[in-house]
């Protein structure tokens, strides 16, 4: 015989032993009838004589003294030991035990009475094996009613449960909520059927027709409650339906566990509400309350036992499924709680047993309701923040043409909604853990929420996130008109530097606006005076404003910049001696890379002048030098020449805004004449144009002969007094063959030159 059927055959056996001692329960009855009718006999000849009747007042009196002398001393004593906790936990553990070995000792005495034939009880037994019959023909009946009509609803479980995991039209969550409803419904209507089936085979097929007997009525509410218990338990560890399991477990875990749980509720379902009120009617109180704390005993030992099994397993289940986990506090809390499960589980078993024993009539309801109430909770919220996450979790996509528009309205959206989503799941979590200790009676909830206090809290919490939500709609709305006029494909163009720059100081602006002002108005509801914030505030922005003057003037300087509109982001400017092309500009100072790439920060207080290369237009401001003895109209023509060559350029020939000027000549050199022509460009390209001119021009004069004037250099190797110069020895190295080197030497009279041929030079460079 499997071991998993031990506990049932234990608590069948228990069942149909109470039912069948009907007669050994009869007999004993009437002994007792007996003893109770001589007693009231005695007691009433005592009272008729006076003499008798004063001397039991007498004693009466005197217990009644003496009881209240001990009552005051034991209230004295339990006074003083109070405070001393682990003194009565011990004391409470010490009478449950004794209190059970009592139990066990009475039942003991009570069984071997009946099967002794001690105080006159006797054991029929062919009586017990007929009431055996009886009660396991309808147990057995009531079953199998059960299990056909499971066997004919399963295709529709199973269509439920392939709907729930690939249906569409709805989001998952709604489809599994809406699938499980219907599914539980049937479940239902199944152990309905067959309980009516069991009434209806109990009352006409079995024992005297037309008549239920409390041992068949007993076992089918017992089977109408357990099983719908179990029924609720399916519905969360579904182990054949995948899409009718509302907790997230493998098929695996959701099996073992709704196996477990089942075995549990069945024995102690079953032997508390079947086996313990059949003792305790027909046996005795005493053996029926035996009975109960066994199959608690024997319950206990059992989920303990799972529970420490599969501690380590269960463990590095919810590690795992805290490394999956994006938020930080959701991967904290399941760290924690996978090292702590168990003792909640050992702790909330000890205590149900613990209840069951001390509070044995209204504990088990009270457990069962608590427990119920802490399921829904958990699981309610698990599915609503699931259905949040599928719902406003997913990314946001707006349309391509919104997208182009505001183009970072979609990333803002999409950071918003996960940290929005987080303070959902913490209120979600909060409420679920309030909603638990009411249950467990260690908080009052809707008395909380009836106070004044709980009123204002939630009043206070409702306004701050109307508050929250309120100022983040108002930036959301701003900030994306800010981006719509900054874009250049929203439909008015390519926005200007100076609507650049201000547009993203004023964003700056506003965010330090919202945030500030949405702190204080928070601050302000939830019941924090901000008069003596604004007043600090004052006094630290006076203070500020005198001890940093120098920010000050930064910032004064750089309002007027930026409303004089002296430069924008983008620009070559030349500020505070430095000159390069500004990147950032802020309220303070403005940041400026240099051709070097250097990247210097220039508060605006050190700025005197801002010179601004890319105002309007540009200009190209070149010189160009020729030979005295060439042509000046020549050079100028070659550099009209030049000019349209740069026009017809498609690189540079759309940024000239205006003909060439030929100013004329500007200079007469020591050794060139100096031609002056200025080009028009566009803002900012006049130095690309003046490097394309520059190749040009010089393109052009090589062409036309025109000679550029360039240093020349005259070596004199001296004079003697007769005015002779001396020889000019000359080396040559590694020069090339049929190359001559002219050599002129100068004297006071006249120029001699010479001619080198470089072909016919000494190789090894002696001197000649």
């Amino acid at each position: 015989m499997p071991l998993r059927l031990l506990p049932w055959l234990g608590i069948w056996l228990l069942m149909t032993f109470a039912t069948l001692t009907t007669p050994a329960l009869a007999q004993t009855a009437d002994n007792a009838a007996e003893n109770d009718q001589a007693s009231y006999s005695t007691l009433a000849d005592l009272l008729e004589n006076r003499q008798s009747r004063q001397e039991l007042i007498d004693l009466l009196r005197n217990q009644a003294a003496g009881v209240g002398d001990e009552s005051s001393s034991a209230a004295q004593d339990s006074d003083a030991e109070d405070a001393s906790i682990p003194r009565q936990i011990a004391e409470m553990t010490s009478k449950i035990v004794s209190d059970v070995g009592e139990q066990l000792e009475q039942a003991l005495y009570i069984v071997t009475g009946l099967f002794t034939g001690e105080g006159g009880g006797t054991f029929d037994s062919s009586a017990f094996i007929d009431a055996s019959i009886n009660l396991g023909m309808v147990v057995l009946a009531t079953f199998i009613l059960f299990v056909v009509f499971r066997q004919v609803c399963r295709p529709l479980f199973s269509k439920l449960s392939l709907w729930s995991r690939d249906g569409y039209g709805l989001t998952p969550v709604l489809r599994l909520i809406l699938c499980v409803a219907v599914a539980a419904l049937i479940d239902v209507l199944i152990v309905a059927f067959a309980y009516v089936g069991g009434n209806l085979i109990a009352t006409f097929a079995i024992g005297q027709t037309g008549d239920l007997s409390t041992r068949a009525s007993l076992f089918l509410n017992a089977f109408l409650v357990i099983e719908l218990i179990k029924a609720a338990v399916r519905m969360l560890f579904s182990s054949r339906y995948e899409g009718l399991r509302l907790l997230p477990v493998p098929a695996n875990e959701a099996s073992y566990w709704n196996r477990w749980l089942a075995r549990l509720v069945g024995m102690v379902g079953y032997g508390l509400m079947v086996a313990v009120p059949l003792v305790n009617y027909y046996l005795a109180p005493t053996l029926g309350q035996a009975l109960g704390t066994l199959i608690m005993v024997f319950a206990f030992i059992y989920a303990v036992t799972v529970i420490l099994k599969n501690r380590v397993r269960l463990r590095d289940s919810i590690n795992d499924l805290a490394r999956s986990s994006s938020f930080t506090a959701s991967r904290v809390t399941l760290q924690l709680f996978a090292r702590t499960w168990h003792l909640f589980a050992l702790l909330y078993f000890l205590m149900v047993f613990v209840l069951t024993l001390t509070r044995p009539v209204d504990a088990l309801p009270f457990v069962l309701f608590a427990t119920l109430q802490t399921l829904a909770a958990v699981v309610a919220g698990i599915l609503i923040s699931s259905f949040l996450t599928q719902t406003i979790g997913r990314r946001i996509t707006l349309s391509s043409e919104l997208r182009q528009k505001l183009p970072l309205l979609e990333k803002r959206l999409n950071s918003y909604v996960p940290n929005g989503l987080r303070v959902l799941r913490s209120i979600i979590a909060i409420l679920v853990i309030m909603v638990v200790l009411d249950a467990w009676g260690a908080f009052d909830l809707p008395a909380w929420y009836a106070s004044d206090s709980g009123t204002r809290l939630i009043s206070k919490l409702i306004n701050v996130t109307f508050i929250l939500i309120l100022s983040i709609g108002i930036w959301l709305g701003l900030a994306s008109l800010i981006e719509h006029k900054l874009n250049p494909d929203t439909g008015s163009g390519e926005p200007t530097a100076r609507a650049r720059t201000l547009l993203s100081l004023f964003r700056n602006a506003l965010a330090i606006a919202v945030v500030t002002l949405t702190g204080m108005i928070v601050l302000s509801e939830i019941g924090i005076n901000i008069g003596p914030l604004i007043a600090g505030a004052g006094v630290l922005g006076l203070a500020i404003g005198f001890g940093a003057q120098k920010l000050v003037q930064d910032v004064i300087t750089g309002i007027f910049i930026q409303v004089e509109n002296a430069m924008n982001a983008g620009d070559v400017v030349t500020v505070g001696g430095i000159t390069g092309t500004a990147e950032k500009l802020s309220i303070r100072s403005v940041g400026i890379r240099d051709l070097s790439g250097t990247y210097h920060i220039v508060p605006f207080s050190s700025v005197d002048t801002v010179s601004n290369y890319m105002r309007d237009y540009g200009n190209h401001l070149g010189e160009y030098s020729i030979a005295y003895r060439e042509s000046i109209d020549e050079a100028v023509e070659q550099l009209h020449l030049a000019f349209e060559d740069l026009k017809a350029s498609e690189e540079h020939g759309f940024k000239l805004l205006a003909p060439l000027e030929v100013p004329g000549v500007v200079a007469l050199a020591d050794s060139s004449v100096n031609i002056r022509v200025v080009i028009k460009t566009t803002p900012g390209d006049q130095w690309a144009v003046g490097r394309a001119y520059n190749r040009l021009v010089k393109l052009r004069f090589d062409q036309a002969g025109i000679e550029i004037p360039f240093p020349h250099t005259t070596m004199y190797f001296g004079a003697d007094k007769a005015g002779k110069s001396p020889a000019a020895n000359i080396r040559v190295l590694d020069a090339m063959p049929d190359k001559k080197i002219d050599v002129r030497q100068d004297d006071p009279k006249h120029s001699i030159q010479t001619s080198v041929d470089a072909s016919n030079a000494n190789p090894s460079g002696d001197e000649g």
